[in-house]
């Protein structure tokens, strides 16, 4: 016996507005197309049918949606200059942000890495993306500041601040910045 006979009366139809989604509708989108065709089922016998032709519906993931943030302009050099062998004779941190996802909110991490070791000598997470956040990443260090030589970040703006700027004077810290791009 075929097996689309053998599902119901409308298996025809719910495989071609499957194909034609390209796999991706599932029972509420198909439902919704076959009641625009004047067919009346209900979500449970297209999932019945779907499941006995061994159709699933692709799905995507939900991926962060990045926003258009302001980029650092300041006139701040590039003192690392892409030279991350660093050896052991300079302390040089670089820092870098990033987004993950916990219990479905998005939130940021900023980590800080010693060149010399290749460790992380610090980290925080925080719902923002602030200059605070660094400072806190900053705080973590567990050797003294001022045997930092050279602090690197990209040009994010939550790096151009009068906060980082000062405790960078106060442990003689320089401080550099990638390349625009």
């Amino acid at each position: 016996m075929n097996r689309q006979k053998s599902v119901g009366l409308y298996a025809d139809k719910i495989v071609t507005l499957f194909n034609q989604s390209y796999q991706s509708y599932g029972t509420r989108r198909i439902r919704f197309d076959l009641q625009k065709e004047n067919i009346w089922v209900s979500r449970r016998y297209i999932a019945r049918v779907m499941k006995a032709l061994l159709l699933v519906s692709k799905y995507t993931v939900k991926r962060y949606q990045s926003h258009n943030t302001e980029v650092n302009e300041t006139a701040t050099e590039n003192h690392l200059q892409r030279q991350f062998d660093v050896g052991d004779k300079k302390q040089i941190v670089v820092a870098d942000l990033t987004y993950i996802q916990v219990k479905q909110r998005w939130n940021y991490l900023c980590v800080l890495v010693n060149l010399s070791d290749r460790q992380i000598v610090g980290y925080h997470v925080g719902q923002h993306k602030t200059a605070e956040l660094v400072m806190s990443a900053l705080s973590q260090i567990k050797m003294p500041l001022s045997k930092l030589d050279l602090f690197h970040s990209d040009r994010g703006k939550e790096f151009d601040n009068r906060l980082l700027a000062d405790c960078f004077k106060t442990f003689n810290i320089t401080h550099s910045l990638s390349k625009k791009g």
